[in-house]
Order: structure tokens, then C-alpha cells, then sequence
């Protein structure tokens, strides 16, 4: 179900999905704008897996490495990893951890916090969102920590199982008890605007064609 689910949404895209769920009047589901794909071109779609961090100067090199390989061997297969940092200044995704999440099969990782080894992760073709590109690291800076737990990023709750949406125009985050209703009416959204697009393309006034379809 889950599997499934993630592959109609990732044939769906943000501005139809959130045009959807402001019709159903939720609010807060979008994203901060400044969080950008690594990689143009680039949907994923799948439920979130949650957790933060938080930056302490006075931490071992040790514990870095471990708390974050914890998260690399226990991120589930399927899921897009979301991170809020707490922090602003070192990167939360480089190489070496985007090769491993990948091969594990993780769909993509967003973060409101940084990234680097940008280019060689693009080359990897790991789908990335993040803020910033910094060449600083974690290690004896920052600890991951609440896997599985809430986050918040901008405005927007989110909670492991809830499903993201991701392309070149931001991220939107779906709730998990709405997920199937929000992607079904998606896909028939999209149906009536290949209708208008068609009806346009074949010569009928944009008017009309919004008239008939009542979708534009």
C-alpha cells in the first residue's frame, strides 16, 4: 500500500497537490522556499522518516560517527529521511552517507540545514533538498538525535509516516490519514487540466475551456 501510494504521488506534482489541499483546507504543509533540490529535474515522493540534531562544540569526534552510522543503518528502505538541524552552519549530508542511504534504499533526504560534496553527490544521483552547501563538518560539532520523533521546519509539523512530495518548485508534506483521498483527487485534478491543455491546443477560447472544465 505504502509502495504504491509513493508511486502515484511521484507521478503527481507540488503545485497540483497543494492547490488540492488548500481546497481541503489545510494550511502549513509547504516547505520553507529556500530549501532547493541539489539535482533539477528531480521528484521524489514517499513517506517522511523523522528527526533532528542539535550542535554542542564540546562533543567527542566519536560520538558523532556513531550516532550518525546509528542513522544510516536504521533509516528504513522506502522512506525520504527529513532532518531539522537545529543548526545553520556545518553540513547534515555529504558523500560517503548519501552513497549508503542510497544503496540502502532511501528515496532522498531533505534538510533545513546544509550539504557538501555537492557535486559528487549529484553525480551519485542521491535527490537532495537542503538550504545552503558548506564544506564544514559535523564531526565533534553536531549530533543527530529523536529518530522516529516530530520535527518542525518553517511552519510545517511533520511526523514519520507522513508522506513529502518533492520537485524543482519545493516540498509538501502530506499527513498519513490523508494521504490516499489527497493523492486520488491529485490524479483526477491532473486528468482535467490535460482536458484544458487539449481543448486549448485544438483551438477553444482559454474562457470557454475553463468554463467547461472549471479547471484552469
Amino acid at each position: 500500500m505504502v509502495e504504491h501510494l509513493s508511486e502515484r504521488l511521484a507521478r503527481c506534482y507540488t503545485a497540483a497537490v497543494h492547490d488540492v489541499m488548500r481546497g481541503h483546507g489545510l494550511s502549513d504543509f509547504v516547505l520553507p522556499v529556500e530549501l532547493r533540490p541539489l539535482l533539477p529535474d528531480t521528484i521524489i515522493a514517499g513517506p517522511a522518516f523523522t528527526f533532528q540534531g542539535h550542535a554542542d562544540p564540546t562533543i567527542a569526534p566519536h560520538d558523532t560517527y556513531l550516532a550518525w552510522t546509528g542513522f544510516l543503518a536504521d533509516a528504513p528502505a522506502g522512506a525520504i529521511a527529513v532532518c531539522q538541524p537545529n543548526d545553520r552552519t556545518v553540513a547534515h549530508m555529504g558523500e560517503l552517507s548519501a552513497e549508503t542511504l542510497k544503496l540502502r534504499g532511501i528515496r532522498g533526504y531533505v534538510v533545513d540545514g546544509g550539504c557538501r560534496d555537492t557535486a559528487f553527490i549529484r553525480r551519485l544521483g542521491f535527490p537532495v533538498w537542503c538550504r545552503y552547501a558548506t564544506p564544514s563538518d559535523i564531526v565533534g560539532f553536531w549530533l543527530p538525535q529523536d529518530f522516529g520523533e516530530s520535527i518542525v521546519i518553517g511552519n510545517v509539523r511533520i511526523r514519520t509516516g507522513d508522506f513529502l512530495l518533492a520537485d524543482d518548485d519545493g516540498v509538501v508534506v502530506i499527513p498519513q490519514g490523508r494521504v490516499p483521498d489527497i493523492v486520488a483527487e491529485t490524479e483526477e485534478v491532473m486528468g482535467r487540466e490535460n482536458l484544458v491543455r487539449r481543448a486549448i491546443l485544438n483551438g477553444m477560447n482559454p474562457r470557454e475551456a475553463y468554463l467547461t472544465y472549471r479547471k484552469f
